[in-house]
């Protein structure tokens, strides 16, 4: 008795089961790194590719060796333990050539990237609604970056008028 009176469609099934494993097989040889696997699951000349970039981090400890009057703001800052070149960028080649000047960061944008208010954070972390906040200006119109906390306590945006400029405003 045969089982398999009509075979040849099982057979046309594997045929091309087969040939999608050795296609599989032989994408997988050209595209995954030979090195990859070596250390896990993990492409290991990826750490001699990565040591072999140049350095574009120089380090707080070099920052804080030129600039020791901004070391002794931060210091007693809320942003003490916070690297120079997590707001700055990284600074090597001015490092080695103080003459390179660096483009200050645009506070706007950077300080939100931190204190942009968001329900993951802690509740002890400053947090604020930039939009709401500032009214479009940049922090450090009113904060000082390195010690933040107001510049004056009574400073105000300058585009905001007190109270009592519209008053005399009004009775001109």
């Amino acid at each position: 008795m045969n089982r398999f009176k009509d075979s040849e469609h099982l057979l046309r099934v594997t045929g091309v089961f087969l040939a999608g494993i050795v296609l599989f097989l032989c994408l997988r040889a050209w595209f995954v790194p030979k090195s990859f696997g070596q250390y896990g699951h993990y492409r290991a000349d990826s750490i001699t590719e990565i040591a072999a970039l140049p350095i574009r981090h120089a380090g707080h400890e070099v920052c804080e060796s030129c600039h020791a009057d901004v070391l002794e703001v931060k210091h007693t800052g809320k942003h003490a333990n916070v690297n120079c070149e997590a707001c700055h960028g990284p600074l090597a080649k001015h490092a080695e050539d103080p003459s390179i000047k660096p483009v200050l960061p645009d506070t706007a944008v950077l300080c939100a990237r931190c204190h942009e208010a968001n329900s993951a954070k802690p509740k002890w972390f400053p947090q604020v609604v930039t939009a709401e906040h500032s009214q479009g200006l940049p922090c450090n119109t009113c904060h000082q970056p390195h010690k933040p906390g107001l510049k004056d306590t009574d400073a105000k945006p300058a585009d905001s008028k007190t109270a009592d400029s519209k008053t005399a405003e009004a009775k001109k």
